[in-house]
């Protein structure tokens, strides 16, 4: 076959030995005179148009790192399950190679990352890709599957085990680009091959207040309280619960004991019309701690590291607000991270997907960026959170305030960070019930005309994080097409 090549757009060259494949990509890269390398495995498949699509990039964008969506070539030679992926998305890149086929480089950043490296192989393009984003001028996603990836006993795409040694090299591939970028950290195995958990090491000792806004129900409170209490194995956190219009006696009770239960527990009371905004803004003014930690009082923890595993991400630099993984009663997810655009508004991603599912390509059991989490469970600095203006208390005073804080850290150049390592139970609406009264419903409609006046053209444009095809009707990531019966998660 490769004696009947006929065309000069072709250069073969045979190697006097086999340098696997790290060694003959880079091989051939040194003859190639393009300003752009194209990345393909033998055995796979470009669409016809893939090539014109990325050239139409460059020339619009000027882009030097690009990587388009991909999908899988069966036996019988259809194509199948095909992974829409997110634009630029670093966290979810540090939990696993989601850019994977096809990636384009322009040649001049491919040799200034230091091209592949050998020992690397079974896991060369994860290790490129990690070291080539550090240095990229601009990274472009093409949302269009335009690399047929062939399904094979041979490949990774069937069994993600089969070559030798290629888990243990991707793991340490993150923990060299932890190394690179000076993140103090450790990489453990996340589940699946190929999926990994960075676990960041916490700076100090720092305090977090919770917050924790109630009325009445003081059964709900109790569990909230005494799950926090028994379960964190951080110990440097302060409750502050504020009361708004309770007037239970058995409520003032619960306060009592629950203050004489653990001198680290405290109550406040703001009597006024419910606005979530505001009580959680009054209970952060009359706390000081390094961190705020906005919770529910329907709230119930399962994962005793919870506070952890959110600080991990608040403590960084360039993250504003950290979310945990959410579950409803009946043991199926109620939040795992919200995307714009979804319903016309914004929706949580995979809701009522089964707690055991992996959800689409393992988002669910990763951590990732994502557009907001919710204000149920979520983690700020103090000093981003003042420098954000807080919650907005005129215009999101009950419903999407927590959308909107998230997109304006997004404004100001924040990443939003959810991961499942925080786990909790969430009661939804137990408390102040649901929105069941044309009272409610015209409060509720007023704020998603706010999210829709302040931050219309972001959520037209579509979520960066939720690929455009999937159908932002629903939160599953389907196609406008599919069946719920074929529905991811």
């Amino acid at each position: 076959m490769l004696r009947k090549l006929d065309d000069e757009r072709i250069k073969l060259v045979t190697l006097p030995e086999n340098r696997n494949i790290s060694g003959a990509t880079n091989a051939a890269a040194e003859l190639a005179g393009g300003r752009y390398l194209a990345f393909m495995d033998n055995d796979d498949v470009l669409s016809e148009d893939a090539l014109a699509e990325v050239a139409a990039v460059i020339r619009d964008t000027g882009a030097d790192f690009i990587y388009t969506d991909e999908d899988f070539i069966r036996t019988d030679g259809h194509l199948d399950n095909p992974h829409l992926k997110p634009d630029y998305n670093p966290d979810l890149l540090l939990s696993h190679n989601y850019i994977t086929h096809l990636l384009v480089l322009e040649k001049d950043l491919f040799e200034r990352a230091g091209r592949l490296r050998p020992e690397y192989d079974g896991a060369q393009d994860y290790d490129l890709v990690l070291r080539a984003v550090e240095q990229a001028k601009r990274i472009v996603h093409v949302p269009k599957p335009l690399y047929h990836w062939r399904m094979s006993e041979t490949s990774t795409s069937v069994n993600p085990t089969i070559k030798a040694g290629g888990n243990e090299n991707a793991r340490k591939a993150v923990e060299d680009a932890l190394r690179r970028r000076s993140i103090d950290g450790t990489v453990e195995e996340a589940g699946l091959p190929h999926y990994f958990r960075v676990r960041r090491r916490i700076a100090g000792a720092p305090r977090v207040d919770i917050i924790i806004p109630f009325r009445d129900k003081p059964e709900l409170l109790d569990r909230c309280v005494a799950s926090i209490l028994e379960r964190s194995t951080w110990s440097a956190f302060r409750i502050l619960g504020v009361s708004n219009n309770s007037r239970e006696s058995s409520t003032h009770d619960e306060m009592e004991r629950l203050r004489a239960l653990d001198d680290r527990v405290a109550f406040c009371e703001l009597d006024c019309e419910f606005n979530f905004s505001r009580l959680v803004n009054h209970g952060v003014s009359r706390t000081d701690g390094n961190h705020v930690l906005l919770l529910n009082n329907d709230m119930e923890i399962i994962s005793p590291d919870w506070i952890e595993a959110l600080l991990e991400h608040s403590q960084r630099p360039d993250v504003a607000a950290v979310g945990g993984k959410l579950y409803y009663p009946n043991n199926t997810v109620q939040h795992a991270g919200i995307a714009i655009g979804l319903g016309g508004y914004a929706g949580h991603l995979h809701q009522r997907a089964r707690a055991s599912s992996p959800g689409y390509f393992n988002r669910l059991n990763v951590i990732q960026n994502i557009s907001a989490v919710t204000g149920a469970m979520m983690m700020v600095e103090r000093r981003k959170y003042m420098e954000l203006g807080m919650f907005d208390e005129m215009d999101f005073g009950v419903a999407y305030n927590d959308v909107d804080f998230c997109l304006r850290a997004r404004e100001q150049g924040y990443l939003n960070v959810f991961t499942p390592y925080a786990e909790a139970y969430h009661y939804e609406s137990r408390s102040r019930g649901y929105e069941d009264t044309p009272e409610k419903q015209e409060r509720f409609n007023r704020d998603k005309e706010n999210l829709l006046r302040r931050h219309g053209p972001v959520i037209e444009k579509g979520d960066p994080y939720y690929n455009s095809n999937f159908d932002r009707s629903r939160d599953d990531f389907r196609l406008p097409s599919e069946p719920a019966s074929v529905a991811r998660g």
